[in-house]
């Protein structure tokens, strides 16, 4: 039933996204896995508000996706561009300026990627979305 939900949620390219991750959870990851795709509950409902709603800043008539591609993350900048931490293997990813969002705040002061696993679908340092947190 969830797996329907966020199909309909994502639709399109990240409707084909969601399948992996659910398959890899039946599959019967390991907790240090599986907490990769989760939240502190206390955030939980706050992110799935946020990332629901929330469209590519350079093609608006695609979803980010939801929570099981996007989380808080820490950055740096170098050399003047934004690079976010990738949660699946630590590495910093390129933030192309097109997918950071401009138009809306996120939920809760802190830096948000979209983006699929660096095994997904042969496209390395894909991103989908990203929003710039507040604090310093």
């Amino acid at each position: 039933m969830r797996l329907l939900y966020t199909l309909l949620m994502c639709g399109g390219l990240c409707g084909s996204l969601v399948v992996p991750v659910q398959a890899q959870e039946i599959r019967g990851e390991t907790g240090a896995e599986a907490a990769h795709r989760h939240h502190p509950p206390e955030d939980q409902a706050l992110h799935e508000k946020f990332y629901s709603n929330w469209h590519m800043p350079d093609n608006p008539a695609l979803s980010c996706c939801n929570d099981a591609d996007c989380y808080p993350t820490e950055i740096r900048y170098v050399d003047g561009k934004i690079y976010a931490k990738r949660r699946e293997d630590g590495k910093y990813i390129l933030i192309p300026a097109q997918k950071v969002e401009r138009n809306r705040d996120n939920p809760d002061g802190r830096n948000h990627l979209c983006a699929p696993p660096p095994s997904a679908y042969g496209q390395p340092d894909t991103v989908y979305c990203f929003a710039l947190g507040g604090a310093t």
